[in-house]
């Protein structure tokens, strides 16, 4: 157990790393820089991560050390996490202009459904959702709550809620066992079985948008896109790997449900080789640190810290942090 939650950490921060540099530019101009093989070292020493690394430790940091997943004792630890991140000199890494709106009515005290994007539906929702499904024994329905719940509060989209929950159960389902090849279909189970449920102690008043009837039409919309970008990689996995960008297969990873489906293709297409799995993320022309995180996450729940060189496990930033973390579940 603790080895997989040990490389899931470490994997989104690996995959978060070799993205970086590849964020924005189209697979033509990585190959010229990296070559066609793309990015296959960690650069630098430390090697920098971006606000996904950073956004995930503060989800993680606000789980640390709870008695009592519930709403009353959750949102404000993320509130002051997300706030803390938001104001750090370290926030220099071209941050989501989502999470930083959010994050501003959050800092001068405003209620979180108001102070969230509602229509935003962005990767910056589910990038930092993993150590959600790294807590040791953790209800499903309430890791469920807490993953729409840190997603909620600065992406309010239905899909960004669905597509969070989605990518912690996934992580969950990795680091208790189950293989890859099995989890997009146990994805869409979970989207099926899901569809009609609002998990109001958790979000509130938050479905009461625009064209949003009962909340339990204001959540299918968003299990709804899930389902559809999982049987797009469903098909994908079904045919022979061409081995192009990901990203043409099952999204370009900017909104929360490609970056999902993306992240686990990669993940899923590489599955007997974790760090081939980063690189096929991080070799995309979409948001390919987004991407690489997932797929690292996912990757590491599955296979444990041994799949990823030792000395990146060194080298990575906030390695402290990353270790203070899987030792915190050690005990």
């Amino acid at each position: 157990m603790v080895d997989r939650v040990a490389g899931s950490l470490y994997g989104l921060a690996f995959g978060d790393a070799l993205g970086k540099p590849t964020e924005f530019l189209s697979v033509a101009e990585i190959d010229r820089r990296f070559g066609p093989d793309g990015p296959d070292d960690l650069e630098g020493d430390p090697a920098l991560v971006t606000d996904d690394t950073q956004m995930a430790l503060a989800v993680a940091w606000a789980l640390h050390g709870v008695d009592r997943y519930t709403a009353d004792v959750l949102e404000p630890r993320l509130r002051e996490r997300f706030v803390a991140w938001a104001h750090s000199p370290e926030n220099n890494r071209a941050p989501g202009m989502t999470c930083l709106r959010a994050c501003g009515g959050l800092a001068e005290g405003e209620p979180w459904v108001e102070a969230t994007v509602a229509g935003s539906k962005g990767c910056g929702a589910n990038m930092r959702v993993t150590p959600v499904g790294l807590v040791p024994d953790l209800d499903l329905d309430v890791l469920a709550g807490v993953s729409q719940l840190q997603a909620a509060m600065t992406h309010g989209h239905p899909t960004a809620l669905a597509a969070s929950e989605l990518t912690a159960y996934a992580t969950r389902l990795l680091v208790d066992g189950h293989d890859l090849a099995d989890v997009p279909a146990a994805l869409l189970d979970r989207c099926r079985e899901r569809r009609s449920v609002y998990l109001e102690e958790w979000l509130g008043s938050l479905w009461r948008t625009p064209g949003a009837t009962t909340p339990a039409d204001f959540i299918a919309r968003g299990w709804d896109e899930c389902a559809e970008v999982l049987e797009r990689l469903e098909a994908a996995l079904a045919e022979p790997d061409d081995g192009l960008d990901a990203s043409l297969a099952t999204g370009e990873g900017w909104i929360a449900e490609e970056a999902l489906a993306t992240g686990l293709y990669c993940a899923v297409r590489h599955a007997d080789d974790p760090v081939r799995c980063l690189v096929r993320g991080a070799r995309t022309s979409g948001d390919s640190d987004s991407i690489a995180a997932l797929a690292g996450a996912f990757a590491g729940a599955a296979h444990g810290v041994a799949a990823w060189p030792e000395d990146w496990v060194d080298r990575i930033e906030y390695g402290d942090q990353l270790a203070a973390l899987v030792s915190g579940v050690a005990r």
